[in-house]
């Protein structure tokens, strides 16, 4: 007995599917960010400030982004946190 066409198509359809869900689902590896690298910013997808910004101390903030070629891209910088006198 063959296989037909529409069954074959179905089974080609979720396997793409399936590949496309698993390419969307990786995360991509955090870089550390250094004075001078050069950075492809086409969108901000989120932005995690230092978990100590409030103490007026320096901490490692984190961005994920996607460059203007659709690739995305995650980085993690060092930021000073908030110094204001209340």
């Amino acid at each position: 007995m063959k296989p037909s066409i529409a069954v074959l198509a179905l089974a080609a359809s979720l396997a793409s599917f399936g590949a496309l869900a698993d390419a969307g689902s990786q995360q991509p590896v955090s870089r550390n960010y250094q004075y001078g690298m050069p950075l492809d910013v086409a969108k901000v997808i989120s932005l995690t400030p230092a978990s100590n910004a409030a103490d007026c101390q320096v901490g490692t903030a984190h961005m994920v982004y996607v460059d203007h070629q659709g690739q995305q891209h995650a980085i993690d910088y060092r930021e000073m946190g908030n110094c204001s006198q209340q």
